[in-house]
């Protein structure tokens, strides 16, 4: 082991087969804020868990490696990098001034030996100084990239690790994070950036690298399911990588503390169209067209079929019997059959005792931090049955629970002059805006869905520009990965929003927005989401009749003479946007 520096984490030394001790630095300066959150979950979470309570499952953080934020500035300084000159350019060209920039020399020694000696895929991620703090979270602002690492020679994996980490480095001045400093008031020419190397959990399965189950698990809940409460938290499981949850994709959600309550579907059809379908692995196989600027250049898209194949669905799986027009646990039948991932094997009759394991960490993480928390991890079975699962903790951020201060009475929704009104809400708050963006429910289509979004980042950044805070109303789910399933922005391209309004149409109806970056960044910024179901009418006459500031293809931008007042109760979830009338 190495000498521990005052972050509780181990100097890089380089060894004669390049693998670190298990967190450990390289350079000086911070480590960020995803580093730090890992090494206090080691040293003050995990470490105060009894494992013998969960037989069968192993659970730890992955061994990781931190570039500290002191190489980031040199790398900057080196290159002559100035964010107010870059700022005049679009991502595409930031990103490949990166790429051309060249690394401090004092690291590269270190990093070819760490990748000497590492062979299994690496996450290279975002840890920002900013990252994951509790007063403003930059969930997501950032880039991820995945490596399958698995070129022969370790030259060719030394410089896909360089690309990686100037790929991150790029992302700190996008359009995305510029928009979401400027929302806060912060300088983006004083964040920094470390980047976390993390061993991506899972197996190989052909030419896929991925793990059986990824999750998030939050303390609390802004929308419980019927018998459970906030506190209870909430818990979303998917099959491979996490990018299917954190961006929004469909997941099976449950509470950990009553695992067997069922999500409110209509029937089997209903529940088996809003699941998962496909999912996330690392490319191991043929090399892509190189591409260092793109964050997805190693990964690829299975399907269920695929997972089936590769024998990996038997915990995770239920199959629908049509015939009767029900669910059996297990994959049972021949290949082809519908399979549903509700995770029944494991979470309904205890295959594995997941739900409590999770209910014991956020348990643990809650009180030895002080605050609501929001955990990743990522789950592989082991190869045989007697083998353990491996349950790696990825990430733990705080979160912002904000308000219990605002009280709606049932009446209020009933108010002449109300625009929009709920009884499914996220926030608590009690204030007025004049300007509200929304969708055009005449013209929206959903196969356009990020053209929308590239509209609206438009619209987001005149008015951050005005200093105008706004209501912004569209369908489906906010931030979805998946442009089928709602709009997807990035939290960089609505920054300025005061209050969320979900709704749905015939043809677009998705449960509300349960995306982690999308989600942690709207808690924490004590912004309001109000989900408005199909059966309960916006008053979109009334909005059209507002001013019109601009209109684009797909949204309008009207403005109210009168002060639009929002008053949202989260305790009661009920929320209403109206006239004002004080």
């Amino acid at each position: 082991m190495g000498d521990r520096d005052n972050h509780g984490v181990d100097l890089f030394q380089r060894r004669a087969d390049g693998r670190g001790s298990g967190i450990d630095r390289i350079g000086r300066g911070e480590i960020g804020g995803k580093a730090s959150g890992l090494v206090f979950l080691r040293d003050q979470v995990l470490a105060r868990i009894d494992a013998s309570r969960f037989e069968g499952i192993v659970v730890d953080v992955p061994r990781m490696t931190v570039i500290a934020s002191g190489v980031f500035d040199r790398f900057v300084e080196l290159n002559a990098l100035d964010p107010d000159e870059l700022a005049h350019h679009d991502d595409a060209w930031i990103a490949h001034v990166f790429q051309r920039a060249n690394m401090p020399p004092t690291i590269v020694g270190d990093l070819h030996n760490l990748i000497r000696g590492l062979r299994a895929p690496l996450a290279v991620r975002s840890s920002s100084r900013l990252e994951d703090a509790l007063d403003h979270p930059f969930a997501g602002v950032y880039g991820t990239k995945m490596l399958p690492n698995n070129q022969h020679d370790s030259t060719t994996r030394f410089k896909r690790l360089i690309e990686a980490v100037k790929f991150v480095y790029g992302t700190t001045w996008t359009r995305t994070a510029r928009s979401y400093h400027e929302s806060l008031g912060e300088d983006i020419g004083h964040e920094s950036m470390a980047v976390v190397l993390q061993e991506v959990v899972g197996r190989r399965s052909g030419d896929r690298y991925y793990p059986d189950v990824s999750g998030v698990v939050r303390s609390w809940n802004p929308y419980p399911f019927p018998g459970c409460t906030p506190e209870d938290g909430v818990a979303s499981l998917a099959l491979g990588l996490g990018r299917q949850i954190v961006d929004g994709g469909a997941s099976w959600t449950f509470c950990p503390r009553r695992p067997r309550i069922q999500p409110p579907w209509a029937d089997v059809a209903d529940r088996a169209r809003n699941t998962q379908t496909g999912f996330w692995a690392v490319n191991m196989g043929r090399p892509p067209v190189h591409d260092p600027t793109r964050e997805t250049e190693f990964l690829v898209e299975g399907q269920l079929t695929d997972a089936e194949r590769d024998k990996r669905l038997d915990p995770i799986v239920s199959t629908w019997d049509t015939q009767n027009d029900r669910l059996r646990p297990g994959r049972i039948g021949p290949a082809g059959s519908p399979r549903v991932l509700d995770f029944a094997p494991m979470l309904q009759f205890g295959e594995l005792p997941v739900a409590e394991l999770l209910v014991e960490l956020i348990d643990v993480a809650r009180e030895a931090t002080g605050s609501e928390v929001e955990l990743e991890f990522a789950i592989d079975f082991g190869l045989r049955r007697d083998d353990p699962a491996r349950c790696r903790v990825l990430q733990m951020r705080p979160m912002a629970v904000h308000g219990g201060t605002v009280e709606v009475a049932e009446d209020e929704l009933d108010h002449p002059e109300t625009l929009v009104r709920s009884t499914s809400v996220l926030g608590d708050g009690d204030e007025t805006v004049h300007d509200v963006v929304f969708v055009d429910p005449e013209t929206f289509d959903r196969a356009h869905t990020r053209e929308v979004a590239e509209e609206l980042a438009e619209l987001n950044a005149t008015l951050l520009a005005e200093r105008r805070p706004y209501v912004l109303i569209g369908f489906g789910r906010w931030g979805s990965s998946d442009p089928w399933l709602g709009i997807p922005v990035q939290w960089g391209d609505i920054s300025g929003v005061r209050a969320l309004v979900e709704t749905s149409l015939d043809e677009l109806m998705a449960d509300p927005s349960q995306g982690s970056h999308f989600f942690h960044n709207l808690v924490g910024r004590g912004a309001m989401m109000l989900t408005v179901p199909r059966t309960t009418p916006i008053a979109w006459d009334a909005l059209r009749a507002l001013h019109e500031v601009r209109r684009t293809k797909w949204c309008r931008h009207v403005r109210s003479d009168r002060p639009l007042r929002l008053r949202v109760d989260g305790r009661h979830g009920r929320g209403v946007i109206r006239t004002d009338d004080r």
